[in-house]
């Protein structure tokens, strides 16, 4: 009995490999970082991250939180239909079709899907190819797929607060008033690979429990299947950290909430479909909620009276290794007080040898910052600024 569940375990892992998804998201981080460094390179004269940026944050995290999710909806005696996740491709194919990141969230993704299954239910409809699929149904699935929700919600909201806000570059706007600005635009895809129980094969349930949702005697099979997480979100109003992290928490405590209310759905499946509906709702309640507070406030990267204000950092530059960091402030270097970026290297050129920065920092504490410079570094130190005036192309320092 172990050996035929071990056995078919490692099928069911290989077949995450066949899985059109895995080569759809590994091609779409390409193109998202395609599409990056080019903007960057039209604002600031320079790639700020690499193209495999976006790829590289791809799986980590996301097999970590597979894992995790795996082993709750494995103890939980969860079951999914194989029309279920059908449906749950297409419709992410279809999301990541939209290049509009936020849409290939879990609570669209998985929301669109319960409605689809929901108007298929009982309904003569003849699919071909996967009629065999769809006609194992019944209502059981549905706080399945709430559950589900909630699950890859609380992985959503982790993976923004821990993930969401690293190595996002800058890029340059004209505010309304005509003025440059410096905004930061988060853009996540992370792909989280989990087991799963499907109906059909001639592997028993391994549990008494199992499965939790179904009535009868179920013989099963264990698939691994890729859910993609995308995540989009613009600041301007405030370092990017707090905002995003912040975002990430309210994601990750709906996810707590939709899934409580999943499991009391088990009892009475009406809720099942409110449930679902409160998912929808309150994730699109956050984004807009998040959109409008940010756009009260005032503009964090712009124009400062007290120096020269620093928009981003180039990872590995002279700059990055004096510790400097997005939203400093630069006041003086080598004891002369600057106020544009001109004068900044005209400060700097003063001792090409030798530099010494007063800093303003994001605590509003001055700091000194200081390092010997290297031939043709007090040309190229690595900050990026808010140009005086928004060019075809930006300038980097």
């Amino acid at each position: 009995m172990t050996t035929d569940w071990l056995s078919a375990c490692l099928l069911g892992l290989g077949k995450l490999f066949l899985h059109p998804l895995l080569y759809v998201s590994i091609a779409y981080c390409l193109f998202i970082g395609y599409l990056r460094v080019k903007r960057e390179r039209r604002d600031f004269n320079t790639k700020i991250y690499r193209k495999s940026m976006e790829l590289r944050a791809l799986f980590p995290q996301g097999v970590i939180w597979g894992l995790i999710l795996s082993f709750l909806t494995l103890a939980s005696g969860i079951v999914i239909p194989l029309a279920a996740l059908i449906i749950v491709a297409a419709v992410t194919m279809i999301a990541v079709l939209t290049m509009n990141r936020r849409f290939v969230s879990p609570v669209y993704t998985m929301g669109v899907t319960f409605f689809i299954l929901f108007f298929l239910y009982d309904r003569d409809i003849q699919l071909p190819i996967f009629q065999d699929a769809f006609n194992q149904l019944n209502q059981s699935v549905y706080p399945t797929l709430v559950i589900l929700i909630g699950f890859l919600l609380i992985a959503e909201g982790f993976l923004i607060v821990s993930n969401g806000s690293k190595k996002i570059s800058p890029q340059l706007e004209v505010s309304k008033r005509g003025q440059p600005i410096g905004v930061y635009v988060s853009q996540r895809i992370w792909l989280i690979p989990m087991f799963v129980m499907i109906p059909g094969g001639e592997l028993p349930a391994p549990f008494e429990w199992y499965p939790v949702f179904s009535i009868g005697e179920v013989y099963l099979s264990p698939i691994v299947v890729p859910f993609l997480i995308g995540f989009k979100q613009k600041v301007h109003g405030t370092l990017p950290e707090q905002a995003i992290r912040a975002h990430g928490k309210k994601v990750g405590a709906l996810g707590f909430v939709i899934t409580a209310f999943a499991v009391i759905s088990n009892w009475y499946p009406l809720l099942a479909i409110i449930t679902v509906v409160l998912a929808l709702l309150g994730r699109e309640f956050l984004h807009y909620s998040q959109k409008v507070s940010d756009a009260k406030l005032p503009f964090y990267f712009s124009k400062s009276k007290l120096g020269v204000q620093i928009l981003g950092v180039i990872p590995q530059s002279p700059a990055d290794k004096m510790g400097l960091v997005k939203g400093e402030i630069i006041s003086k270097i080598n004891g002369i007080v600057v106020r544009e970026e001109e004068e900044l290297y005209r400060a700097l050129q003063i001792n090409r040898a030798h530099c010494k920065l007063e800093v303003i920092g994001n605590n509003e504490q001055i700091r000194f910052v200081q390092r010997a410079l290297f031939d043709g570094e007090h040309y190229e130190l690595g900050i990026l600024f808010v140009d005086d005036q928004l060019k075809e192309s930006g300038q980097a320092g």
